[in-house]
Parts: C-alpha cells; structure tokens; sequence
C-alpha cells in the first residue's frame, strides 16, 4: 500500500509540473507575441519621428480632415504625395492605439507597398490610401492570431486575394487591427494582446468581432479599413463606434486566404456565411472601396466571386424609394435611442418623398434559437473547443466555453428541463440554444434547408409589400466593457441579415442625449428580467456617443443598400 501510495503520490506531482510546465510556455508565447508588437511599434514611432525631421512643415490636421473622396482626388493630381499621407496616417494610429489598444501590429512592408504604387503606370482608384485590414485577413510575413496561442507559430504565406486588389488598386495596408479571441463576441479582447477600448468613452467597448477597426478609424488613425461579418461583426463596431460600415451578400467580395482557424467561418461551407466589408467615417468611401474591389483583378483571383462590377447608376439615383421599416424585432427590445433613431429617421425619410411602409420580420426566435445558434454549434461546440486547445481562455468567452464542455448527456438534459424556459424568458437563454446540436447527417441536412425555407419565407414577405429596403434597428449604444459576453442573443437584430445572407450597412444618425438616459432609467425590456437589467446596464453612461440605423436590401443589392445608406447620411447631417 505505501509503495502504491508513494506511485500514486508521484504520479500526481508529475502531472501537476507538467499543466506548469505547459502554462509557462503559453505565457513565454504571449510575451513574446507582445514583445515583437511592442518592437514593431518603436520602430514604426522612430519611422515616423525621421520623415517629421525631414518635412516639418506637413499640416497633419488638413490631411486627415479630408474625405476619401477629397483624399483620392489630391492624391491623383499630385498636390499631396503619398508617403506625406501615409506617414501622417501612421503617426495618427501611433497616438490611437496608445489610448484604445487598437493595432495588432503595423505592416513594415507598407514601406515597400509605397515605392511600388509610385512605380506604377496607371493610377489604381485607392491609389495612395493608407488601409487597415483586421487582424485575421491574410497578409503575406505576418501572423493571423484571432487571438489564440494556438495560431502564434503559422505565418501567413500569401496575401490575402483581398489584400493583393487592395495594392493593385494603389491602396497601400499598414496596420492590422486587435479582435476578440476566436472573433465571436462583440467585445474586443484577447489573452495575448488585451481589450480594445472605445476612442469616445475608455469605459465602453468600440464592439467586435471587427472592434480594433472601429476604434482605430473612429479615432482618426485610419481613413478606410475592411472587417469581416457573421453575426454583425462589422455592423456594430461600427454602430458602438459611430461609423458607416457595410456587410456585403457573402461571395461579393473573395474571402480566400482569410482565416486559420480549424473552426473557419470564412473558407469553410456553412449555412450563414462570413462576408468582408468595409468601414470608414462616411458612404462615399463604403462606394468608392466596393468600386476599387469589385473589378477584374478579383474576379481573375477567385472565380467563384461573380463577375459583377459597381453599378454606379444605381448608387447615383434619385428615384424615391418605398421603405419597409420596424423599430424592434420583437426579440430583444433594445434601449429607447435605438428605436427612437428609426422613428426620426423614417419621418425624415417620408418628409423627403420616400415611401415607408410598416415591415414585421417573421419568426425571429425561430431564426435565433433554431436557426443562427445551431448553426455554430452543431457539433456541441466541439470544433470551436479545439481552437482553445493548450492556451487562456479570455474570461469574455467563459461562460460560452463551460457550456460547451458539458458532455453530450448532460446538455440533453440541460435541454430538457430549460427547454419550457425558453419561451417564459422569450428565449434569451442563449446557453440552452447552444446545447442543441445536430445529431446526424440528415438533421444537418434538414437544418440546412430550413435556413434556405425561411429565406425564401422573408423574401416573399419583402415582395408582397413591394419593398426596396428596409430601414431597421441595429444593436447600441456602446455597451461598457465585459458585458457584450453577457448578452450573445442580444445582437439579434444584425445576426438576422446573416442567416438571410442580406447585403446590410450601418449609418451614424444621432448621438445620445440626456432624455435617452432618463427614458432608460424606465427600461424594462420585454419581462424585466435578468437580461433585460444587464442590457440597461450595459448602455447605461452613453450620454454623446453615437447612435445608429440599418439599412438593408435584397441580395447582390449592394449598390442599392449604398444609395439607401447615402440617403439617410444625407438627411440625417440635414437635421
């Protein structure tokens, strides 16, 4: 006994230095990790310091005030140089991500990007452009993370297609942007390079997965930059951060060469697709980039994007427009400045010769709970478990993670008993939609086709009133940080036009105001219950942060969803 004791007792040890052991390289991993951005980041800071002794005299403030639109033009004719416009952009989100965490590193070959654009004959539409790419979308040399170890050793090693049009266009990739671990959650932060913060308040997140994008270009230091969207990763950092931003029908723009994860939304065949799209400070420049990309160059890359070029008369149109519209999905009634954003803006909307029409979604809990969630976890979850294999779990994305480690029995269970729950709490219990799982082929099949039924169910609605676009809500203001791992299904409202694989865009109209804080004080969400309190919570102190609209319209409609966007921009700086 005291031998098998004295085994036993070793054993154990063993065990215990080995997690240490195991622990201690993770920790070695992430600081290194951290160590090559910090490195990374002097020398772009030294860079830069060289170019401000070699021309002092560069009027930093007039540069960036400039438009996209405005900034081509100057570029093109030659009154501003591109390397005056890169270095103060470079200088710009030196001063940003010191105050919000918002790179992940900057690019050193942007340098080189520089010399080539100068080389070139032809002018390509972003020549010039200083851009941002999230973090996750492949650049040749550089790591795509999404914020897990495991992902520290894989060098990426070709450019993204998207990133490879971008320089044909001219545009010239400097930075790459911080996202939440594994992108799905709507806050932005990671174990290896921490929390972004929102530029407007540091106590609120500027949203996710898309979020070192919404907070570098809301402070200044980037003009145009393109995130990712499968659930409203671009709409609402976007919205949290008081930006236009379009998710485009997937397939629109090429995702090839986007991701490395084992769990890869953006490559892999799935019922709700991934979309790239682009975010910047107004709609013009939303236009100008899906004009630069959407050309032959892309379509030569990745055959199995369609060969459809910007319509540019579309976008330019006058024509007035007849407007669906709805201030709550009926799922998960959002603070009172959401909704009053959508009533001031339709009025504004009719008052200028559009034609509004009452719009209800149909099914929504349908669409959460059986359709969007079970996509994603089909397997249980076992899949996205892998990809946090041997490294931290961010505490954002614990609750989500624990759920998904319960055994298989055990979530029948769970199921079981919560299952009648969920429509006394109008089926805000997120972790009992993540334990239902497909459980053969068929089922996955079934599920597949359901998505593809209510599809075909919500564009029938859309043309049985004849619509054009649809004018709705769009999950905000900027929550306090921490909490959007809270509240996954509140995001109800973006994840929908995922499931539909709408082309959907996202436009600052209002900011905040004292009313909106009182009013919220009276927030009582559909049952006032636990949810309900820790969304009021979550916005509470938003007073002068941005608020948002969505505007939405039919597949491949793109240009369309663009003019509807640039409309409502129009009136609401009217106003």
């Amino acid at each position: 006994p005291s031998a098998a004791l004295a085994l036993l007792g070793s054993s154990a040890a063993v065990v215990v230095v080995w997690k240490w052991l195991g622990k201690r390289q993770v920790q070695k991993k992430m600081e290194e990790a951290r160590r090559t951005r910090d490195e990374g980041v002097k020398k772009m800071a030294k860079a830069v310091q060289q170019f401000r002794e070699q021309v002092p005299s560069v009027q930093t403030d007039a540069i960036l005030s400039l438009p996209l639109l405005e900034l081509t033009g100057r570029l093109r004719e030659g009154s501003l140089s591109p390397k005056t416009v890169l270095y103060t952009y470079l200088e710009k989100a030196l001063e940003v991500t010191q105050q919000t965490n918002c790179l992940r590193h900057f690019i050193p070959e942007c340098e080189e990007q520089l010399q080539e654009i100068q080389g070139q004959r032809e002018k390509g539409l972003l020549y010039g452009i200083p851009v941002s790419i999230k973090e996750h979308i492949g650049h040749k040399g550089h790591l795509s993370t999404c914020g897990l170890v495991q992902c520290l050793g894989t060098v990426v090693q070709e450019d993204s297609v998207l990133v490879k049009v971008l320089k044909r266009q001219g545009a010239i990739p400097f930075a790459m942007t911080n996202v939440p671990q594994s992108l799905f959650n709507y806050d932005c932060s990671n174990p290896i390079f921490g929390q972004t913060l929102n530029p407007f308040n540091h106590q609120k997140s500027p949203g996710g997965s898309s979020g070192g994008e919404g907070a570098l270009i809301a402070g200044g230091g980037s003009i145009l930059g393109i995130g990712s969207d499968i659930g409203g990763s671009i709409r609402l950092p976007s919205s949290f951060c008081g930006l236009c931003g379009l998710k485009p029908t997937a397939k629109r723009l090429s995702v090839w060469h986007t991701c490395l994860l084992n769990v890869d939304m953006c490559s892999h065949p799935t019922p709700v697709p991934c979309a790239l799209g682009p975010m910047a400070r107004d709609v013009d420049s939303l236009a100008l980039c899906m004009k630069a990309l959407l050309c032959q160059e892309m379509f030569q890359l990745d055959p199995t994007v369609p060969p459809i070029p910007f319509d540019e008369e579309v976008y330019s149109s006058s024509a007035p427009l007849r407007i669906g519209y709805y201030d709550t999905d009926g799922y998960f009634p959002l603070p009172p400045c959401m909704r009053r954003a959508v009533r001031e803006t339709r009025g504004a909307l009719q008052a200028a010769g559009h034609q509004l029409v009452p719009f209800s979604p149909p099914r929504i809990h349908y669409v959460m709970t059986e359709l969007f969630l079970k996509t994603f976890f089909a397997d249980g979850g076992r899949a996205w478990l892998d990809v946090f294999t041997g490294g931290i779990v961010d505490p954002s994305l614990k609750s989500q993670v624990n759920c998904c480690k319960i055994p298989r029995l055990g979530k029948k269970l769970l199921a079981l008993i919560l299952k009648p729950l969920r429509f006394l709490l109008l089926c805000k219990l997120e972790n009992v939609a993540m334990i239902s799982t497909c459980r053969s082929v068929k089922e996955m099949w079934n599920h597949q086709h359901e998505i593809e039924a209510y599809r075909t169910e919500f564009i029938a609605r859309w043309r049985e009133l004849q619509l054009d676009v649809v004018l709705c809500p769009v999950l905000g203001p900027a929550f306090t940080t921490g909490y959007p791992g809270k509240l996954l299904t509140a995001i109800s409202s973006t994840m929908l036009y995922n499931v539909l694989n709408f082309p959907a865009g996202v436009v600052p109209v209002s900011t905040v105001t004292e009313a909106d804080e009182e009013e919220l004080k009276l927030y009582q969400g559909c049952c006032n219950d636990p949810w309900d309190q820790t969304l009021k919570q979550a916005v509470a102190g938003a007073v002068g942060l941005p608020v948002a609209v969505q505007c939405v319209a039919l597949p491949w409609q793109e240009e369309l969803c663009l003019r509807f966007m640039k409309e409502v921009e129009n009136l609401s700086r009217e106003k």
